[in-house]
C-alpha cells in the first residue's frame, strides 16, 4: 500500500470519530438541559411547552399531596396560577416535601395539562428562616440577633481564659 492511501484512510477514520463524538456531545447536552419557567410562563408557552424539558417552582398547595410509594401527585401554586404535578421518580420525595413547602419539579409538560416530573426538590423555608423579632408592645422581648462565627469564637476564647486553672504553688 502506498503512503497517500494510508493517510486518506487514517484521515477518514479520524474525521468519523470526531463527528461521532460531536454528535454524542450535542445529544447529551440536549437531553440534560432544562429551562426554568414560572407557572404563568408555562401556561403561555403553548405548543412549545410540550417539546422541552422544564423546571417549574412553586408552593405545594395544602391538602393536594397524594402519595403511592415513590409516586406522588400534588399541585403547585404561584400567585394566582396552579399546576398539577405527577412525580414518578425513582427516589421518594424529600422529607421537607410537605404542604406549603417550596418545591421544584423537573420534567415535561404534557397535553393532558399535567406536569410529569422525574426529579423533585423541596425545602421548607420556615424551618431555615431566621426568627423574626416580636413586635413592640406585644409583651414578648425581641430576640437577640444571631452571632457570627467570629463572635462565637471570640466568646469561646474569652470563656477559656476566665476558666483557666491557676498554676499549682510549690
Amino acid at each position: 500500500m502506498s503512503s497517500p492511501i494510508i493517510a486518506i484512510k487514517f484521515g477518514a477514520a479520524t474525521a468519523a470519530i470526531f463527528l461521532l463524538l460531536g454528535y454524542l456531545a450535542y445529544t447529551g447536552v440536549q437531553d440534560t438541559k432544562s429551562y426554568y419557567v414560572t407557572i404563568k410562563e408555562l401556561h403561555k408557552m403553548g405548543d412549545s411547552a410540550y417539546a422541552k424539558r422544564l423546571r417549574v417552582a412553586g408552593n405545594v398547595q395544602p391538602g393536594s399531596i397524594k402519595r403511592k410509594g415513590t409516586h406522588v401527585e400534588f399541585v403547585l401554586v404561584e400567585e394566582d396560577q396552579t399546576l398539577a404535578v405527577d412525580y414518578t421518580g425513582t427516589e421518594a420525595p424529600p422529607d421537607t416535601f410537605k404542604d406549603d413547602s417550596q418545591a421544584l419539579a423537573d420534567g415535561r409538560f404534557d397535553r393532558d395539562g399535567v406536569f410529569h416530573a422525574k426529579q423533585l426538590q423541596a425545602k421548607c423555608a420556615s424551618k431555615y428562616a431566621p426568627q423574626q423579632p416580636a413586635a413592640p408592645g406585644k409583651g414578648t422581648p425581641a430576640a437577640e440577633p444571631a452571632k457570627t462565627m467570629t463572635q462565637l469564637q471570640t466568646d469561646q476564647l474569652h470563656t477559656n481564659k476566665t476558666q483557666a486553672i491557676p498554676a499549682a504553688a510549690n
